[in-house]
C-alpha cells in the first residue's frame, strides 16, 4: 500500500510539474499593457510628456489638446480620433500626415487593435 500511495503521489508530481501555463506573447498582452509597454515612454493618459495626454483621445480632433506644441502639419490635418485613423497613425505617421512631429509606429496588427480598444476605452467611448 505505501508503494502504491508513493508511486501515485510521485506521478501526480511529475504530472503537475510538467503542466505549464503557456507565458503571453507580445501580441497576447492586453491594451493598457501595450498602451504602457509601447506608448507610456511618452504618452500618459491624463498629463501631457514629450507626447500629448492620450485620454479621450477618441473622438478627438487632432492637435487640439490646449497647452501641448504639436506640429503644423498635424494642427492642419482635420483628423479625427476612430479606429481607422488611430491605426493608420499608428502604422505609419508620416502616411497619414506628412511632416508630423512622431516618428514611431506599431507594427503588429494584432497591438495596434489592443492598444486603439484601450484608448477607446480609456475614453468613455
Amino acid at each position: 500500500m505505501i508503494r502504491w500511495t508513493a508511486f501515485a503521489g510521485f506521478a501526480l508530481l511529475v504530472a503537475v510539474s510538467s503542466f505549464t501555463i503557456p507565458a503571453r506573447s507580445q501580441e497576447q498582452m492586453d491594451g493598457k499593457s501595450l498602451f504602457l509597454k509601447r506608448c507610456g515612454g511618452c504618452h500618459a493618459l491624463d498629463r501631457d510628456k514629450e507626447g500629448p495626454r492620450l485620454g479621450r483621445v477618441y473622438g478627438r480632433t487632432a492637435g487640439k489638446v490646449d497647452g501641448f506644441q504639436y506640429s503644423d502639419a498635424l494642427k492642419k490635418s482635420g483628423i479625427v480620433w476612430d479606429d481607422a485613423k488611430l491605426d493608420q497613425w499608428l502604422t505609419d505617421t508620416d502616411k497619414l500626415v506628412p511632416g508630423n512631429d512622431m516618428t514611431f509606429h506599431v507594427e503588429s496588427p494584432t497591438e495596434r487593435r489592443e492598444i486603439i480598444a484601450f484608448l477607446k476605452q480609456a475614453s468613455g467611448k
